[in-house]
């Protein structure tokens, strides 16, 4: 039975993008390949902010993720790739997410809710654990995939197939998303290791596919602008969002009715980041 690095698995509504607003369970895996520390800070400085918890928690150790304390600078989701938290996510088999998800379903069973897969970077070991949970009977009702992801990690070809065909199943009315936050030089992350354009239109061949990029400042914007040309000239057709910085919401108010307008002056789409108003961004949120 395959198993996956859990970093949460919660049940909550879906704070940004195509899905705001619906119900949805989140199923957020361990590991990443960036570290986005560059996230609230001036361009070219990378937060520690990360670092310091860890050596917090080498000294006291923190027992689970809700006291953990959460991030004004750098990846809001540092524990869900951090090595020094690694252990704080346990892993568990397609049985025990299966049951669990059952368990924080409203009706114990999927109805219109949504699953969402995350991270950390979802797409990036766990690609031929996802089907033994996603072929589980306790999953057989469920209609509607998101997988966020940063849009570097390439569909493996049976991976690939397999989504095709769970997408395909007649009469089952099923859909298949990736939310792709694609970083900006802001996150800290080198643009010719985070823009991909010719992974995310693979993507587009599977399912639903949009691009969201986090902004703060005009230099973001432009930064957006420049990706999106890149996406389109590879050939990707999907829709393009502007959404805030900030995983506190003292930073987020600070800069979310100017991207509102930034994106509304430009044509793209506008999401908000529901979780940081509503429930302060907290884990499990």
């Amino acid at each position: 039975m395959s198993k996956i690095k859990v970093a949460e698995l919660f049940y909550s509504i879906q704070g940004e993008g195509r899905y705001m607003g619906v119900p949805s369970v989140f199923l957020r895996t361990f590991g990443c390949n960036f570290t986005c520390r560059g996230f609230g800070m001036e361009r070219g400085k990378l937060s520690i902010e990360a670092e310091q918890l860890a050596i917090i928690h080498e000294h006291t150790p923190f027992k689970k993720y809700e006291e953990l304390p959460l991030v004004s600078t750098g990846c809001d989701s540092y524990a869900s790739w951090h090595p020094s938290f690694k252990e704080l996510s346990p892993m568990l088999t397609s049985d025990a997410i299966a049951d669990r998800i059952a368990e924080i379903l409203p009706h114990k069973e999927w109805h219109d809710e949504h699953l969402v897969i995350t991270g950390g970077e979802p797409l990036l070991g766990w690609q031929k654990q996802y089907p033994d949970l996603l072929d589980h009977p306790k999953m057989t009702s469920l209609k509607e995939i998101t997988f966020e992801t940063n849009g570097t990690m390439k569909l493996t070809k049976d991976f690939k197939h397999y989504l095709s065909v769970w997408k395909g199943l007649p009469k089952q009315g099923r859909e298949i998303t990736f939310s792709v936050s694609a970083k900006l030089p802001c996150s800290g992350e080198k643009w010719e290791d985070a823009i991909k354009p010719e992974v995310v239109c693979e993507y587009e061949e599977v399912g639903t596919v949009y691009l969201k990029f986090v902004i703060a400042n005009e230099q973001d914007f432009a930064d957006a602008q420049s990706a999106v040309i890149e996406f389109r000239q590879a050939g990707f057709t999907g829709h393009v969002y502007l959404m805030p910085v900030g995983g506190i919401e003292s930073v987020y108010a600070l800069n979310n009715k100017a991207v509102a307008i930034m994106a509304m002056n430009a044509g793209l789409r506008y999401s908000d980041r529901l979780q940081v108003p509503l429930f302060k961004n907290e884990w499990g949120t």
